[in-house]
């Protein structure tokens, strides 16, 4: 029964002395943001410390104001928080954050701060965002604290590393404190095992501060920072390469989305389509009206715009394709020079009439959620973006050669591309064919263009970058072969990237274009050159 009454009354007390030690707290607190106004530099950076050790994160915002140049102090000797607001500063209650007044600029006196009190703030403020309950403040604190490289952190560093159950975050944690203490006069142990954890991290941003602490070094700390610097420089000459690679595959898969379209027109019909560029652009324009009329009509679907835009861009491009094959090319068959000049005064006519609709400067084509960003794997930036026009540009062959391997129609076009009179012969409607493989073709260039608004300025001239480029591709895989075109892309793409570094863009693409000159004099129908007996006739 005593011990029942014991526990009774101990909780009792509990109960009774909860709100009078919160208020307590509460009050130190209040004390505490208020010394942050009064006395001398020295005093201020006492009453930051103080305000630290309690670990409340309630004064991480005034200790930022007080950094910021934001920290006031009424004509009562008041501090308060002042932002610039109308004609003169809105105040606010430093813990709370509530707003309480507006005031003159002249009425309150501005809290000021010297070099000592900035190193006690970042210090304090590192110490709190260091032990937040969030994980990902505690990240961002951890990355903060490694580009600051203070001497100052070390201890705080070493308490939150005590405490941290985040591996990622530990290590973080860890290189923050290695690069502290290679900026410090630590001993040469010391700077050697920080060395070895910043040898480990093997960024750029390692190699700089390796680089940095190599002045002076002597001894073992200079034959382990030299031994570092060159491990390092080794490694990211190795991800440089990488990186090449995998802009050149990027480049490539354009490459290849650009000249999918005219593989196949130039492959069945041997019809050289100088327009095939405005089909691209003519994509890339529908991918703009489609955003357009989302953003005024149906704002909560613009992360599925370009899935809309997909279909629609086949359409307009392919139907124009056909428009064109109908009403020009049909008369001009077995006359290249004519087809080639008419084609030409067709993209004309297509880039004047979009820059009368459109006006000739670039508009805007935004990306949707999932293709904004980026992130790293190793030391290789990859970018959203680009991943999936890869991915795309690989789904979009997958498509193709289920079309011309499995379809009625793919059956027919490569009937006509091995031996058009054959086909002809055997019933086949020759210029049904022709018609659908050019609107097939232009409709590819269209889907293309929706992938290039991504990456690229959308202008009337957007086609004529790659019209080239996509010749290029085509002649170097071989005419009519979607695996040729493939090798091709890639290829050319890695090529041009490799080169750029060390000539320019623009003279790698003419060392890119003069050996396909040379290319094609030994090998005329390319890597993969299509078969069939009117091709070996």
């Amino acid at each position: 029964m005593r011990l029942d009454l014991t526990r009774i009354a101990f909780s009792l007390f509990i109960l009774i002395a909860s709100p009078v030690l919160s208020h307590a707290q509460s009050g130190d607190l209040t004390a505490g943001v208020q010394a942050l106004g009064q006395g001398s530099f020295n005093d201020r950076a006492k009453a930051i410390d103080v305000l630290a050790a309690t670990g409340d994160p309630a004064v991480a915002p005034v200790l930022q104001a007080l950094s910021d140049g934001a920290v006031y102090t009424k004509p009562d000797g008041t501090v308060v928080i002042g932002r610039q607001g109308g004609n003169g500063l809105l105040l606010f209650d430093p813990l709370s954050g509530e707003q309480i007044g507006d005031v003159g600029s002249r009425a309150v006196k501005k809290v000021r701060v010297n070099n000592n009190l900035r190193r006690a703030l970042r210090s304090a403020l590192g110490g709190l965002t260091l032990r937040s309950p969030d994980p990902a403040v505690r990240r961002t604190a951890a990355e903060a604290t490694f580009k600051a490289r203070d001497p100052g952190m070390i201890e705080l560093v070493d308490q939150a590393l005590e405490t941290e159950k985040d591996e990622d975050i530990r290590q973080l944690l860890a290189e923050a404190r290695a690069a502290a203490i290679l900026n410090s006069p630590a001993d040469e142990a010391d700077k050697i095992t920080a060395a070895a954890v910043l040898v480990d991290r093997g960024d750029r941003e390692a190699l700089s501060l390796l680089k940095g602490a190599q002045n002076g070094a002597k001894g073992d700390l200079k034959a382990a920072l030299d031994k570092g610097v060159a491990g390092i420089e080794q490694e990211l000459q190795l991800w440089g390469v990488l990186q090449n690679v995998w802009y050149g595959l990027s480049l490539g898969s354009v490459l290849l989305l650009a000249a999918f379209g005219l593989a196949i027109t130039f492959g069945v019909m041997g019809v050289i389509n100088m327009a095939h560029g405005e089909m691209v652009m003519l994509g890339a324009y529908t991918t703009y009206v489609v955003q357009e009329v989302i953003r005024t009509s149906a704002p909560g679907l613009f992360d599925y715009s370009l899935m809309i835009a997909l279909p629609l861009a086949f359409l307009v491009s392919g139907s124009v394709g056909v428009g064109i094959e109908r009403g020009v090319i049909r008369f001009l068959y077995g006359r290249p020079l004519e087809t080639l000049l008419a084609t030409w005064g067709i993209s004309l006519i297509l880039q004047q009439a979009v820059r009368t609709i459109f006006g000739p400067t670039n508009q805007e084509v935004g990306a949707p959620e999932f293709m904004s960003g980026a992130f790293q794997l190793g030391q290789l930036t990859i970018t959203n973006n680009r991943l999936w026009i890869i991915v795309f540009s690989l789904l979009v062959m997958g498509l193709l050669m289920l079309v011309l391997r499995r379809t009625s129609f793919g059956l027919q076009m490569r009937a006509v591309t091995q031996n058009r009179p054959m086909a002809s012969s055997m019933g086949i409607r020759t210029p049904w064919v022709d018609a659908m493989t050019f609107g097939l073709g232009s409709g590819i260039a269209g889907i293309a263009g929706v992938a290039l608004s991504q990456i690229d300025n959308v202008s009337p001239n957007l086609g004529q970058s790659y019209i080239i480029d996509s010749f290029m591709v085509v002649v170097f895989g071989g005419v009519g072969n979607l695996w040729g075109t493939l090798v091709g892309a890639m290829t050319l793409g890695i090529a041009n990237k490799f080169l750029e570094p060390y000539a320019g863009a623009v003279l790698a693409k003419i060392f890119v274009l003069v050996f396909i000159i040379l290319f094609i004099q030994k090998r005329p129908r390319g890597l993969f050159a299509q078969k069939g007996r009117a091709v070996e006739s």
